[in-house]
């Protein structure tokens, strides 16, 4: 490919995302040379080494979470940023909570501010869905898997955020007890968690 020839509706036409790597554009024919250019003429900027943003579309309150995305694709999103997502509760963390394997390195120049916690096993896929964000496949907690989350690191984000949670996901539909009750139960927390479901569904 002659440089000329990379444009931005190249890359949108090749369902390239608001972030991606160079080697999400090599299969186009492009080099880092045309990614130069691009960044040169305003079209695309660096957010970090190795990863650009398309700089005409138009940011949303989710673009944080498409750009960790991009930057950590093994990672999942969960906690206080998926409840966020999902819209449960009134959290509106400053930071991305972010979940690893627990025999995966962390990032080492993360693109913003993280909070990691490992699972492991059945916690790895149980619950995970895959969101597109701005272009960007990012992978979140399912409303039901991020309550128990809560109740699991509880001692890390408190037990009224766990309650809140627990409250609002139910009452506005987010999920389901029963579907809360099967998350528990492959997550081995039904024991935590038990007392709070018998409690709102009396």
């Amino acid at each position: 490919m002659r440089t000329k020839d990379l444009s931005l509706a190249r890359l949108k036409t090749a369902g390239i995302g608001t972030f991606f790597h160079l080697k999400d554009v090599k299969s186009l024919g492009a080099t880092f040379h045309d990614i130069e250019w691009l960044m040169a003429r305003g079209e695309v900027e660096k957010i970090a080494p190795g990863l650009y943003r398309v700089s005409d579309v138009e940011a949303n309150e989710f673009e944080t979470l498409a750009m960790v995305a991009a930057a950590v694709p093994d990672g999942i999103i969960c906690l206080l940023s998926a409840l966020s997502f999902h819209e449960i509760g009134t959290q509106s963390p400053h930071e991305v909570w972010l979940a690893l394997d627990r025999k995966a390195r962390k990032p080492s120049r993360p693109v913003t501010s993280l909070r990691f916690v490992r699972f492991s096993g059945a916690m790895l896929r149980y619950g995970i869905v895959s969101y597109n964000i701005l272009g960007v496949t990012a992978r979140i907690t399912s409303p039901a898997r991020t309550v128990v989350d809560c109740f699991r690191y509880r001692n890390k984000i408190g037990m009224d955020v766990a309650l809140e949670a627990l409250e609002d996901a139910v009452r506005t539909r987010k999920t389901s007890i029963d579907e809360i009750v099967r998350a528990a139960e492959v997550c081995r927390s039904r024991t935590v968690i038990q007392p709070y479901l018998e409690a709102i569904a009396a």
